[in-house]
Formats: structure tokens, sequence, C-alpha cells
């Protein structure tokens, strides 16, 4: 195996998730994870990851430099760059000039972590701290013209590191410098399929259920989905799923989802209506993270209460959630030090929480959950669905959440999304969906003033979800969408398509 070590860069599990894609496996710890921690697990290598702080500052994040006795090659990414460097007794300085997204580096040494590459190479930079000076046996290998140490090669320790990160899908030709590290340098052997990771994720199943109850938390989304399909071939009748009918959800979505669950055989499925309690405890609440917690506090809350209801039927210990990867980086967990960008519903849990946390799909990407629920023969159009977010549409209302904002937003995203698919656009893009924006503007219809909402309309493609660029759908059918939108749903009178990237974007709007 490969270990990253987190120093809180968010594209950390990216790196992971790039090396699985490379079919090798690696595994993620903490930056202070110990000596022994790591050399039990006899790693071929360790990446340094990314992270938002400088090597300067006073309590600095830092690994244990005897990790470096190993006698394994390391790989230091944009903040492990400049980690290693100054472990290693080199000098980093803070620059005058940040270099932030796309640039072009030249490349000095075309062999080892270089190999089969060009002399030009796009790459994607962050930083703003600069090396003063090399450590003793360190050479430059790659540079920009305001970086004087893209990378660095040191062949007699087999240290490594590059100020750019080669994770992400900016850096153009990174899987190939991630590749060249792994296997050319490591040694590493191709050993990681998602369909072995299933087996082992049924046995950890097993061993951690054991023959106790567990309740799921079902929305309708993949994630929810695969990770319900999953427990329920391992544990079969003593899963226990519960649709909370929030409000928040998309049109006609409860009534889909029971379908759904109908035909997979569930044998213990319940639908809650907790509507008016979601709606009434947003009332007047417009922060986007204080929508996030009390939506999380009202959806624990249901879960305790009908969990006390159904153990008459069998004892629930756990409580299953379909967290995955990208859910726990933008919630700035694992790691203490990582920069939180937002809340996430389904790891706010409160103190007094009385089961004990399942999450099977906490270490894989969407594309790797859609790959698992192919193992799991799951339909084809349940697989290849878009996300949606646990907070529903409360979060793609900007502003207040009233029941009237809902039923519009409702209506629009149906129409969108209904002619993607009629359109055979659908699935070409990652996520698509409709934001109500929290102000009114003055349009004309039939001859008479009109002042209603917003809308925008969000389309991008991804891999994972970590980086996004906007979909380029057809202006005829961006303009056939906005035409109906505006003719069939009351309140609306303009349509704007949101052609933002993510970074800088989020994708979901809250």
């Amino acid at each position: 195996m490969i270990v990253v070590l987190n120093f809180g860069g968010q594209f950390t599990h990216l790196i992971t998730r790039r090396i699985r894609e490379l079919g090798s496996y690696a595994e993620i710890l903490p930056f202070n994870a110990t000596y022994s921690e790591i050399k039990v697990l006899n790693p071929k290598g360790i990446i340094l990851s990314g992270g938002p702080a400088s090597v300067n500052e006073e309590d600095s994040p830092c690994c244990s430099k005897k990790i470096f006795h190993l006698s394994i090659p390391i790989l230091g990414i944009c903040y492990g760059h400049q980690l290693l460097i100054k472990m290693s007794g080199g000098k980093i300085k803070k620059g005058k000039i940040s270099e932030y997204g796309k640039e072009t580096i030249t490349l000095l040494h075309r062999k080892g972590l270089f190999k089969g590459l060009s002399e030009k190479e796009q790459v994607w930079l962050s930083h703003r701290d600069k090396v003063e000076r090399l450590p003793k046996n360190f050479s430059v290998i790659a540079r920009t013209p305001q970086c004087s140490v893209a990378a660095f090669s040191s062949e007699i320790e087999k240290f490594y590191g590059v100020q750019f990160h080669p994770e992400v899908v900016h850096t153009l030709r990174g899987k190939k410098i991630l590749s060249n590290f792994i296997f050319d340098i490591c040694m590493e052997k191709k050993n990681w399929t998602v369909k072995n990771y299933k087996k082992r994720l049924q046995k950890e199943i097993r061993e951690r259920v054991d023959n106790k109850a567990v309740i799921m938390a079902l929305s309708g989304g993949v994630d929810s989905l695969v990770s319900a399909t999953l427990l329920h071939e391992v544990i079969g009748d003593n899963l226990y799923c519960v649709l909370v009918d929030t409000g928040l959800m998309r049109k006609n979505e409860v009534i889909d989802v029971k379908k759904t669950i109908r035909k997979m055989r569930f044998k213990n499925f319940y639908i809650v209506n907790a509507r008016e309690e979601f709606i009434s405890r947003l009332s007047g609440i417009t922060n986007p993270e204080e929508k996030r917690k009390i939506i999380g506090r009202i959806f624990i809350e249901t879960f305790e209460k009908k969990a006390k209801e159904l153990q008459s039927k069998s004892r629930i210990e756990f409580l299953a959630q379909g967290t995955i990867y990208p859910d726990r980086i933008e919630s700035a967990q694992p790691s203490k030090t990582a920069s939180k960008i937002k809340s996430h519903h389904n790891i706010i849990l409160p103190d007094n929480m009385k089961f004990k946390i399942i999450e099977p799909l906490h270490e894989l990407y969407k594309d790797e959950v859609r790959k698992l629920g192919k193992e799991l023969k799951l339909p084809e159009e349940l697989i290849r669905r878009h996300p949606f977010p646990g907070p529903g549409l409360a979060i793609r209302i900007l502003g207040e959440v009233t029941k009237k904002r809902l039923d519009i937003l409702r209506e629009v995203d149906y129409i969108y999304i209904s002619e993607l698919k009629k359109t055979e656009q659908y699935d070409n893009i990652w996520q698509a969906f409709a934001a109500l924006l929290p102000f009114r503007a003055v349009g004309v219809m039939g001859d008479k003033r009109t002042y209603e909402y917003i809308v925008s309309l969000r389309a991008v493609t991804s891999k994972d979800g970590m980086t996004a660029d906007w979909a380029r759908i057809p202006y005829r059918i961006l303009e056939k969408i906005s035409n109906k939108i505006v003719n069939q749903v009351n309140g609306v009178n303009r349509v704007l398509f949101d052609i933002s990237q993510k970074p800088p974007a989020t994708i979901e709007y809250e």
C-alpha cells in the first residue's frame, strides 16, 4: 500500500482516489501518525499531502522525522513538498507573489518522477511560500517563471517533492506523475479493484454488526441506496430502512423511493412524515450553516424517535449513513487541520447519540459508489442518478425556506431534469439541478408587469466532485428549458445558467 499523511489539504483524499484509479491501494493517516503506526502497515511509499498552513508558522503540522528512516520513497505535495525540504535541512521563505491556478512548468529532468512527460507541462499551483535553500543532495527538477523550485528530487534518500497538485485534473499529466512514483519508484503492485473492495466491506460489516440490527436513512440518492443494498446483502432483515419525508425532497421523490424499495424486497421499510417539523423550524433561517445544522438535528431526532418505536421488533444498535469521501472532506474530517467549507447533515451528531455509527461508503468517491452499485446488480437508471444533498432543496433555496419557495423550486427542477433526460444530456452531466435565488426581478408576461423569482440552472461535469467544470449544454436545449420554466411555473420570470467552475465555486450553492 501507499500511505498518505493528511496535513489538511482539500485535495488530500483525491490523492488516494487517483492511486486507486491506477490500481493500487492507499490509506490515509493523520499527519501526526506515529512511526510505529506507519511501519506496521508496511507501506511501499509515503505521500505528504498539501495543507492550508505555512511550514514557518508556529505549531504548523509536522510528521514524525523517524519515518525518513523507513528506507522507502517519500513524495511531498505542495505543503508536503515544503515540509520535506524544511525537515531535511532546507529553508522556506514567504514569497512576494502567490501562484494559484493553472501554470506551465518547465521540466529540467525527465526521468524518474517525470518519466514520459514533455519539457513543458500544465499543472495546478496553490502556494505563496517558496524554497530559499535546498538541503544537501536535493536537486531542482522543475520550475515556473515565479517558482525556482517547482519540483525536486533526492535520489539518494528517494525523496521527491512537487509544489503543484498532480492529483487534480487541471494538472494534465498528474496521473502519470503519480504512476511513476507508485510503480517505478515505490515498486508497488496493481492490487485494488471495487470488486475486491466489496468483499472487504461485506466482511467488515459482518464482523462489526454481528447479529445486531441497523437502522438506515434512505433519501432516494445513489449513496444511501448502495449503502442499504450492501447492508441488506450481509444482514438481511436485520436492516430497518427509514425514509424521512422532510418536505425538502424533489417532486415525486417519496413515491419513487417507495416503489424502488418494494421491488428490492426490503422487509422493514418505513416512511416518517416530518414535513411540518422541518419547514416550521427552518422558518426565518437564512444562514447556510444554520440550515444544515437544524436539518441535521431534526433528522437525528426523527431517527431516534423511530428507532425507539422499532425496539420491540429488534435490538437496534447501529445507525447507517451513506457518507462518502467528499462529504467528509468538505466537513473537514478526519483532519483537524483542514479548513471547513460546509457541514453535512449526516455527520453532525449530538453528544447524546444513542447509536453506533456505521458508514459503509465513507472511503469511496461517487464514481466508485456507482461501480459498487453495478457489483450489487442495482438497476442502471438508479446507479446513474445525479447526486442529491442530504439537506435537500433547503440548500438550493438561497435565503429562507418556505413551502411556497419549495413548491416553485420542485417544479422548476422537475422540468429541468426531465428535459435533460429527453434530450439525452442527463448521462453526460455529473450533476444538474436548479436553485432559487433570494430576490426578484421585473418581467413582462401577457403585456403585464411581473415581479417574480429568479432561478439559476447548474450543470457540471466531474469525475469525483472534488473539481468540476460547467457543462456545455446546447443553447437550443437551454432555450427550451427556460421557456418551459417561465411559462409553466408560477412565480418565476427569469432563468440564469451558472458557468462557474469548482474551485473557486462549490457545486451546491449552500
